[in-house]
């Protein structure tokens, strides 16, 4: 099968984020498919507009993008990105569109192409747009509101099958899209290239003199505005109250990075107690996660975020580490099920600091965790969830 895969932020291991469309992409030409990938050079990382990465032909838009651009410089590469792809996309041939959102514009040149080379189509929803992006105030525009919830109707019509990331989004989009037409495939767990020996997060930590053997607590991913990763400033404030050994590691880049690096400042804790990192690669990952105690995912107070499937939470898993959250929805019934990690409250940072601490001074709640974490990954396997991807790719 020849497929058009439309993915705007595809990252290889070498880079930061999500590497799903990799992996996938990666799996449908080792069972003999031809996969044309386009996508951005969003992060900057390659220095050339194609390139074959294990298989996969990728074309890469020269257009910039990043969590801390403001609402108009966001829409520029959200349409510059539609143009590539309206370019590529009539040059090359194939059966089938795969088109990952967000962002929801990627609709726009998918159904274009789709009917000009009458092929089928795949939607995948990783986010609820735009149901998401009027939640946090990012879209007011009632004509822009009007024209995403077209755009959103018209993508789900013109898909032969809607893939959801997580069950939350299932039950959602079951009110705007027959049952028939829909499946869940969750993000992945690496459980392979997670499962390193104790010495690479030994190792990892020297990197840090100031967090030596302390109980460290890790975040990893994007310090957006939906994120609230300052909540976690507030914690590791309250808890050196309680337990000042306590270390906190916080890598990657976003819109209110300078926000929570200025008030760790504020509080005395920056590179004391709590730690900052730039965006690591997925394939250094493994390494961090080996030096955690406890990994964590966090979102501000919204009940559509109960339906994410934040690759953070499923990194935690495949690293067997007890996972922190401060939100609701399918993934805090995981975790209280299973027993792979606890929920604190969302905005009572006292009462945080002393759950987490009481996880942190239990050896056997620690390590019942850890167990529980690892089998729970086993569900989320990168091969178990390719095979329910290609499932859903074969019936369209």
């Amino acid at each position: 099968m020849n497929i058009l895969y439309l993915h705007q932020y595809f990252n290889t291991p070498s880079m930061p984020g999500s590497t799903r469309s990799y992996e996938f992409a990666k799996r449908l030409v080792a069972r003999g498919d031809t996969v044309h990938m386009v996508t951005t050079n969003w992060q900057g990382k390659s220095k050339l507009s194609f390139t074959n990465e294990s298989g996969i032909n990728v074309y890469w838009a020269p257009i910039p993008y990043a969590n801390k651009m403001n609402f108009l410089r966001r829409i520029w590469a959200y349409l510059g990105y539609v143009w590539f792809t309206f370019i590529i996309g009539h040059k090359l041939n194939y059966d089938l569109i795969i088109a990952s959102s967000t962002p929801l514009t990627i609709a726009i040149p998918a159904l274009w192409l789709k009917r000009a080379k009458r092929a089928k189509m795949i939607f995948e929803v990783r986010d609820l747009w735009p149901q998401l992006p009027i939640a946090i105030g990012a879209l007011k525009s009632p004509i822009m509101i009007k024209i995403a919830q077209f755009l959103e109707k018209k993508a789900y019509a013109g898909s032969e099958k809607v893939i959801a990331l997580s069950i939350g989004m299932n039950s959602v989009l079951k009110e705007r899209v027959p049952s028939n037409k829909i499946s869940v495939v969750t993000n992945l767990s690496d459980r392979k290239n997670f499962k390193v020996s104790d010495q690479k997060g030994i190792n990892f930590r020297k990197n840090y003199p100031g967090i030596s053997n302390h109980p460290l607590i890790v975040y990893t991913g994007v310090f957006g505005r939906v994120n609230g990763v300052i909540y976690l400033v507030e914690i590791a404030k309250e808890i050196q109250k309680i337990n000042p050994n306590v270390r906190f590691l916080l890598t990657g880049d976003g819109f209110e990075k300078e926000k929570i690096k200025k008030q760790s400042i504020k509080y005395n804790l920056l590179n004391k107690i709590l730690f900052m990192e730039r965006y690591l690669p997925k394939n250094e990952m493994p390494d961090l996660l080996s030096a955690a105690t406890i990994t964590t995912s966090f979102f501000i107070d919204l009940p559509e975020m109960g339906h994410n499937s934040a690759n953070k939470f499923f990194d935690g898993l495949a690293a067997g580490k007890p996972i922190m959250i401060n939100y609701g929805g399918w993934q805090a019934d995981l975790l209280k099920e299973s027993g792979a990690g606890f929920i604190i409250p969302q905005n009572n940072s006292s009462q945080a600091a002393k759950i987490l601490n009481d996880v942190l001074t239990n050896d056997e709640t620690l390590n019942q965790m850890k167990k529980a974490s690892r089998q729970l990954s086993h569900q989320f396997d990168v091969n178990t969830n390719f095979q329910k991807f290609e499932t859903v790719i074969d019936s369209a």
